[in-house]
């Protein structure tokens, strides 16, 4: 017999199924709660609601286990490439061979852009946050691509736009990049894979040879692996409630764009290198700002130690720390703030009081220090997070659209006022 969970509301008992994930996760079913109750769940944040079953990522932060379409991160980070991984996201296997090389040639053929999107570049000022220029830019495509409003379009069509987006998401982010740094754009070079690629329009200049280090490559490669698709975060919700609208494509992945863009989200690597350079302006002593983080009555806080989700350690870092070892090796950089990052891993993996309440380095510390030695500024960070986290959003687009989910629409509990007369401006 399935089980079952019983709630009782003012003397009645109702009864509701309790469903069973592949990977032994339970949730009680409350599809029809308001309906045979008239009450609805209050759940602030949704940290215990689950919004719905997905096929694509399963994560356990107290076991620190990160699978991808059931394959384990350390696998894919080790040995795939970022496309390898996009095309398992999106379409739910790994390729063969034939369908990578026709993946890698559909999106290669997708890398420029429309040369009317250059006067977009033109038009923000020199400062504008590369996230907002982003956002807007992909999400003005659909203006390019009008066919893509269109919800019904068939799943040739769908597909089309998918690897247009991916094509040109690089192309996107290393421009606005080169916008920010008044620099002229580096077109994409089509006999370079997808990580070298955009790495050649980001640091590529016209007057100057430019070679790519396979190191840093590598580096990038994993990272983009690593934040491929992270289940139902803050911005992957959103493409999916923004998605199941039926609004297209490029504006469903602004949203999730815009809303990585909180400091609360994608912006915590940023703050990582935030904290790095102030206490290298205070000094650089670090046991002095170790012991104002062990102070519970300061206000200081390591950025970059610990997650909400992964209870015990975070399987992402113990793959990226390889990759951060190798490139400041490799770059041989002399930055202080990355000696300072060296000094508070070595408290933080050492130290009883860090290690007992599992303060370890994340994903976000090493990231940070990876885009620091590679010389991208602190506001384009989220912007690499994004061009990672785009196969994850577009995949969970695809597994929605397909189930043909119905359009998001929480519920609330009403706290204002019950009942008012409206009162003539002349008499207020």
């Amino acid at each position: 017999m399935s089980e079952i969970a019983k709630i009782e509301l003012e003397g009645k008992s109702y009864e509701f199924p309790v469903f069973e994930g592949t990977e032994n996760e339970k949730a009680i079913d409350i599809g029809n709660l308001r309906a045979v109750t008239g009450y609805v769940t209050l759940d602030t944040g949704y940290k215990n609601t689950g919004a719905t079953k997905s096929a694509i990522t399963f994560l356990d932060g107290e076991k620190g286990i990160l699978k991808y379409r059931g394959y384990p991160i350390e696998q894919l980070a080790e040995k795939a490439s970022f496309l390898e991984v996009a095309y398992l996201l999106i379409y739910g296997d790994l390729p063969n061979k034939t369908q990578l090389e026709s993946f890698q040639a559909d999106i290669t053929n997708h890398t420029l852009v429309h040369e009317d999107v250059k006067q977009f570049f033109e038009a923000y000022p020199a400062k504008a946050h590369p996230m907002g220029v982003l956002s807007s830019i992909i999400c003005s495509l659909s203006t390019f691509y009008p066919e893509s409003l269109d919800p019904n379009r068939s799943p040739e069509a769908k597909n089309l736009t998918i690897l247009r987006l991916l094509g040109k998401a690089p192309t996107l982010a290393a421009w606005a990049y080169k916008n920010a740094m008044r620099h002229p754009f580096i077109y994409p070079k089509n006999d370079y894979d997808y990580c070298k690629n955009f790495l050649y329009m980001m640091f590529a200049l016209p007057t100057a040879d430019y070679k790519v280090d396979p190191v840093v490559v590598d580096a990038l490669n994993k990272l983009l692996i690593l934040h491929a698709d992270h289940e139902q975060n803050c911005s992957t919700s959103t493409v999916r409630i923004v998605g199941s609208s039926q609004a297209n494509l490029y504006a469903t992945i602004a949203a999730g764009i815009a809303a990585l863009w909180g400091p609360l989200h994608g912006g915590a690597n940023q703050a990582v290198i935030e904290m790095l350079e102030k206490i290298h302006n205070d000094g650089g002593d670090v046991d002095k700002w170790v012991l104002k983080a062990k102070d519970k009555d300061d206000s200081f806080r390591l950025m970059g130690f610990g997650h909400r989700v992964y209870k015990n350690f975070d399987p992402r870092a113990t793959i990226i720390k390889k990759a951060c070892d190798d490139v400041l090796e490799k770059l041989k950089i002399n930055d202080p703030l990355l000696e300072i990052a060296k000094k508070l891993e070595k408290v933080a993996l050492e130290d009883d009081y860090f290690k007992s309440r599992n303060l370890y380095p994340n994903v976000d510390f090493y990231s940070g220090i990876i885009y620091k030695a590679l010389g991208i500024p602190t506001e384009m960070f989220t912007v690499m997070f994004a061009l990672g986290r785009l196969p994850g959003w577009i995949a969970q687009w695809k597994e929605m659209t397909e189930n043909n989910e119905p359009i998001g629409r929480p519920r609330q509990i009403y706290t204002g006022i019950v009942n008012r007369d409206y009162i003539p401006i002349d008499q207020r």
